[in-house]
């Protein structure tokens, strides 16, 4: 029986001990101990020392750089930039910190990449998508935006819900791709549900109380703990099997079904309440909200207020404008905090505009822009190609001569001339929806680049200060990921939306955690053909996955407990249960709170 040698590693926080396993050929797997799945039988096992790479500063500053090359553990997977190999090779041990400064700077420029990319390239994609299949709100996101500036509703159930959740969605998958950063994705979507449901939940108590909406909370929240739930088993059993990854998808498809139930049952009481009045809860707004968020949903633009009525804009002209990603009159309004943010915002928001297309619907011209959209057609097919697995399909070379972007670039040339001379400026083509789909892959990938090198970075920072993946993700990267949410659901709050923005909270965070995760161990499993190994031992993990439930069990009972009357008493116990969990996360992460051993 013919066998290869594969190196399968042992998750424990950073720590990957390498194992040598002889396997029938042709099977690949992933060991958490000398064991290996029974679907793939060992005729051997053999172990290697290899250190963990955190070890690397207690060596001597000549030898680190050397660790860090030869080390299998300090390898990254994916990206573009090697971090570990920056800090250690390239800067001297005294600029240790400022390398770390820098790092830290890039990671919340990353953040705020993702950020942009999300709000204003990728959900308005998927919002054109919806519309062009003519998808009802149920199926591509229950409930509508009140703040024309919010571009996607943040408690969609699919399409917009997958806006919403984008980043937290790709870091997940970045995350689960490699054995050593399980844990960060663990720490990211549980961390991030402990905050959107304490924080960003008791900040819109205390900014606007208001009477919650009892059977969208019940559902959103039963739904919520039963994924919860099935995390708890996940982790008791060490492991996530092909079944396990399937079942939370499907949980996931249940919940989309039940919503669209829920809200076909809610309308037909609706219709039969006009003939004969019975209180009803509404589904997502009130009366007074429906009509305020109709009389501000009407857009307009007033750019267009100050041109001429007889002036044709020339192509040049038109693309400058496109590419132009600054409002001169909206600069002068705005203040201090918004300009200086938008410095930051300006290189990033070029790009996306050169490389993304965008369909509006909502406008005559669909955003049509027929220079801009034709230069489109060149460049973003080279960014699929160059951002696709780090570029790695980019730049392979067909027959050993002709490299792959180059083949994209001719290719994309030679549409874009044929669209140039077939269209006009005036009236977007026939085929104009199908930029959506190109601009929804193109930021798709966009965010998945971003999201590879915020996973890198972490686990660089983590080394550096000896820090397990889970805190780091149950921190900054759930810090970042879910910084949107916090802005848009407080936006919401002080705009007069409560019930919206509550709602969000509990709505959004189920698509991140089952997608995220089931997605995220599926991919896996499909790659490995073998289960995904987590970290049941760590006690870490069981302290996040404790501080969730609870989060849960406490709105359970005291909301209805307040006849769904939702006070800023409310709202102080929530930020205060997370400023608990945040401490007692930390001591045990520092050895402080630990299991006496027996």
């Amino acid at each position: 029986m013919a066998g290869r040698w594969l190196r399968l590693c042992r998750v424990q926080g950073l720590l990957c001990v390498p194992l040598m396993v002889e396997t029938v050929s042709g099977a690949r797997g992933l060991s958490t101990g000398a064991h290996v799945s029974p679907q793939f039988p060992a005729l051997g096992v053999h172990q290697t020392p290899v250190e963990d790479c955190r070890g690397v500063c207690g060596r001597n500053a000549s030898d680190r750089c050397n660790f860090i090359r030869t080390n299998p553990d300090c390898r990254s997977e994916g990206g573009y930039l090697d971090y570990l190999e920056g800090i250690f090779c390239h800067f001297p041990p005294a600029l240790l910190p400022l390398a770390v400064t820098l790092y830290v700077f890039w990671l919340f420029y990353l953040f705020l990449i993702l950020a942009v990319t999300a709000e204003k390239f990728f959900c308005p994609n998927l919002s054109a998508i919806s519309t062009t299949l003519k998808l009802s709100h149920n199926v591509a996101g229950y409930g509508r935006c009140t703040d024309p500036s919010l571009t996607c509703c943040p408690h969609g159930v699919t399409f917009l819900a997958f806006g919403n959740g984008a980043p937290d969605v790709f870091s997940a998958l970045v995350a689960f791709s490699d054995p050593r950063t399980a844990g960060l994705a663990l720490g990211a979507l549980f961390g991030a549900g402990v905050l959107v449901t304490t924080v960003v939940a008791g900040g819109i108590a205390i900014l606007h109380p208001f009477t919650a909406a009892s059977r969208p909370f019940l559902r959103d929240i039963i739904f919520y703990m039963v994924a919860v739930f099935l995390t708890f088993t996940v982790l008791f059993r060490g492991r996530v099997t092909l079944a396990w990854a399937l079942g939370y998808l499907g949980l996931y498809v249940f919940y989309v079904l039940t919503v669209i139930l829920c809200t076909w049952i809610y309308r037909r009481q609706r219709r039969r309440s006009l003939a004969y009045p019975v209180p009803v809860t509404p589904e997502v707004l009130s009366d007074s909200e429906e009509d305020r968020a109709s009389s501000n949903t009407n857009s307009y633009d007033y750019g267009d207020e100050y041109r001429p009525l007889l002036y044709q804009e020339t192509t040049a002209v038109i693309l400058a404008r496109a590419l132009n990603p600054l409002d001169l009159r909206k600069w002068r309004s705005k203040s201090a905090y918004w300009r200086a943010l938008k410095v930051f915002k300006l290189p990033v928001e070029f790009l996306l505009l050169l490389t993304v297309p965008v369909v509006d619907p909502d406008r005559d011209d669909r955003n049509w822009k027929r220079p801009l959209n034709c230069l489109h057609l060149v460049i973003s097919p080279l960014v699929l190609v160059l951002t696709l697995q780090s570029g790695v399909y980019g730049v392979y070379e067909i027959g050993g001569l002709f490299p792959v972007w180059a083949v994209v670039v001719v290719a994309g040339t030679a549409l874009a001339s044929v669209t140039f001379f077939a269209t006009s400026n005036r009236r977007p083509p026939r085929l104009h929806w199908l930029f959506a789909f190109l601009g929804f892959l193109t930021s798709a990938l966009w965010i998945n680049a971003a999201a590879t090198e915020v996973v890198n970075i972490l686990r660089s920072l983590g080394v550096v200060f000896r820090l397990s993946n889970t805190v780091l993700g149950l921190t900054l990267l759930a810090w970042g990921n879910s910084i949107g949410d916090v802005f848009s659901d407080f936006t919401l709050a002080r705009q007069g939306y409560p019930r919206m923005a509550f709602s969000a909270c509990f709505g959004g965070i189920i698509f991140n955690i089952l997608v995220g995760a089931g997605l995220g161990c599926l991919l896996q499993i499909s790659r490995s053909h073998t289960e995904v190994k987590l970290e049941p031992d760590r006690l870490l993990a069981w302290v996040l996955a404790g501080a969730l439930g609870l989060s849960l069990a406490f709105s359970l009972v005291a909301v209805p407990l307040q006849c769904f009357q939702l006070s800023k008493v409310y709202g102080f116990c929530l930020l205060l249960f997370y400023l608990n969990f945040l401490v007692v996360a930390l001591l045990t992460e520092f050895g402080v709170i630990h299991l006496r051993s027996l």
